[in-house]
């Protein structure tokens, strides 16, 4: 167990590092936004821009094509740190309910039952998606667009794998915290993250308020 847990934080690692390093590309897609709507709005800037040499780098329609490619990019390689770190939405309302050994069985078998597979099957289906935009040597829909449209697709099949090592880490883990020993649960449940904070909160809460009251209602501790 301790070499699959080990493995597990292999499998964490990478999309975790890969995670942080993709939030910094939207600095380079505020800078693209910026630069595209200033050049269109103001019209000397928009003139005088169609006069330079290297004007069919950045005009209009290849900087929106740029707008979007950096948006996939950094919407397909932060999933999988997203979901390590618990910060992607739920919609659950009877899990956050439970405790925490129930939203661990919860989270078992929603990855075992739906996540692993649905994540197998998207990067068989992206990869062959981008192995036909590659073949036929697909390019942007309009004339002066960014060409090797198969480069930004292949974006998908990288993003659905960190996702899917991002998965494979919580599942080793959930294994260890559900049927490992002494040792193995009290790792796992350190690099966990999925447990509703809000609402162990709130069960804390209510279990420090009930002990209150019982002690108020019986101060002698159960003695009759």
């Amino acid at each position: 167990m301790n070499g699959l847990l080990n493995l597990a934080e292999y499998l964490d690692r990478i999309p975790r590092f890969i995670g942080k390093c993709a939030g910094f590309i939207v600095l380079p897609l505020i800078a693209v936004i910026m630069f595209d709507v200033i050049t269109r709005k103001i019209d000397f800037l928009r003139i005088g821009m169609s006069q330079l040499s290297f004007y069919w780098l950045i005009e209009p329609i290849k900087l929106q094509d740029m707008e979007w490619h950096l948006h996939a990019i950094i919407l397909m390689l932060s999933f999988g740190y997203g979901y390590l770190m618990n910060s992607h939405v739920r919609v659950d309302i009877f899990r956050e309910m439970l405790s925490r050994r129930g939203q661990a069985w919860v989270e078992f078998w929603g990855v075992l039952l739906l996540a692993i597979p649905y994540l197998v099957i998207a990067i068989y289906f992206s990869f062959i998606f981008v192995w036909i935009s590659f073949q036929q040597g697909e390019g942007s829909e309009s004339l002066t667009g960014i060409t090797h449209r198969y480069i930004i697709k292949s974006v998908m099949v990288i993003g659905f794998t960190l996702t899917f090592g991002a998965f494979m880490a919580t599942f080793i883990r959930l294994c260890a915290l559900l049927f490992g020993g002494h040792d193995h649960k009290a790792r796992a449940a350190e690099s966990l993250d999925i447990f509703t904070t809000e609402t162990n909160r709130t069960a804390d809460v209510l279990a420090a308020e009930a002990r209150t009251l019982a002690k108020e209602i019986n101060p002698k501790g159960g003695e009759r």
